[in-house]
């Protein structure tokens, strides 16, 4: 059995030290117990301090670790994407984040859950130590989200999981360029098996997640896997169609019966209610199919690859193969 650890890294040049030390202490020891080999893949996401180097210098020592650094910063969906392309011929794949949130302790318990059957090993964290303020947008967000996409997403489950090969392959099949994990893992199915931990703080660093980011994260998990907010243009626009159509049976009979109070107050209120929700209704119409042809033309590539050891490792076996 052969499991690779994927590290996904932005300008974490002040915490790497601890969590490559954290990680192959727990590797070393657990790989012997539960019998499997492993490597440790670090995804630079354009970082512009020395995590590179960093990684370069463990590669250096250790030929466990292997590395792909992008050309610029493409952001972690793109980082998690090319881990996992380079890695759909491992039996199974550890995610984790390189601040130490995500506690490496985790891994063999994730591993002995792989063995045991599960394609979907996710570790779930509490709310421990967030600010209220936060606690509660995140509870909204989440019942709100949850009754409009197409997947349920659990609070406190991320991006730390292990996936097997079928799940990986599962997931690679799902190509678009705009990228929501939380719901691709949730979509391609394989009942998870949920280990729960308690929320930790970082080690050291910053966050690199801001406030807008997150808002914006959030805006892609609401349109990523449905196209409600489309078609709500259309229930908005045929509900203002109908009261449009009351509206105007109303003023009708009004003026029949009383007479006209202000000459021309009919006609244009007619025009601007009933031709209105004909507007709202089309643009919700055009907009189903602006909304499902726009992913699906640009046909960018998620990221680009400066440097990586992948390729040379890869020669370097199949030369030992021929000898």
């Amino acid at each position: 059995m052969f499991v690779r650890i994927l590290v996904p890294c932005f300008n974490e040049a002040p915490v790497l030290h601890h969590m490559y030390d954290q990680l192959s202490d727990i590797l070393s020891v657990d790989s012997q117990l539960q019998q499997y080999q492993y490597d440790i893949l670090f995804v630079d996401d354009g970082s512009t301090d020395d995590t590179l180097t960093i990684i370069k210098q463990y590669a250096s020592i250790n030929h466990r670790v292997k590395y792909i650094s992008f050309s610029r910063n493409f952001g972690k969906e793109a980082a998690m994407y090319a881990g996992l392309k380079e890695s759909d011929t491992v039996d199974a794949v550890v995610i984790i984040d390189s601040d130490l949130q995500h506690p490496p302790e985790l891994i063999p318990k994730m591993i002995k859950a792989f063995t045991q059957g599960y394609h979907q090993v996710v570790a779930c964290r509490d709310r421990t130590g967030e600010q209220q303020w936060r606690k509660r947008l995140t509870k909204l967000y989440y019942g709100t989200i949850n009754r409009l996409i197409d997947v349920s997403l659990m609070d406190g489950v991320g991006d730390f999981r292990l996936l097997s090969q079928k799940a990986v392959h599962a997931v690679l099949s799902l190509s678009e360029y705009n990228r929501f994990s939380k719901g691709i893992f949730a979509w391609i199915g394989f009942a998870p098996k949920v280990i729960h931990y308690q929320n930790k703080i970082r080690v050291n660093g910053v966050s690199k997640w801001s406030f807008k980011q997150l808002f914006n994260y959030a805006i892609d998990g609401l349109l990523s896997f449905n196209n409600k907010p489309l078609r709500s243009l259309i229930y908005i626009g045929t509900l203002i169609l109908i009261f449009s159509f009351i509206y105007i049976i109303v003023s009708l009979g009004d003026a029949v019966l009383y007479g006209i109070q202000t000459p021309g107050y009919f006609t244009t209120i007619f025009a601007i209610t009933f031709l209105g929700s004909i507007q709202l209704v089309s643009i919700g119409i055009i907009g189903e199919y602006i909304g499902r042809i726009y992913y699906e033309v640009k046909h960018r590539p998620l990221y680009i690859v400066n440097t990586t050891n992948l390729l040379k490792a890869e020669v370097a076996k199949n030369e030992s193969v021929k000898e």
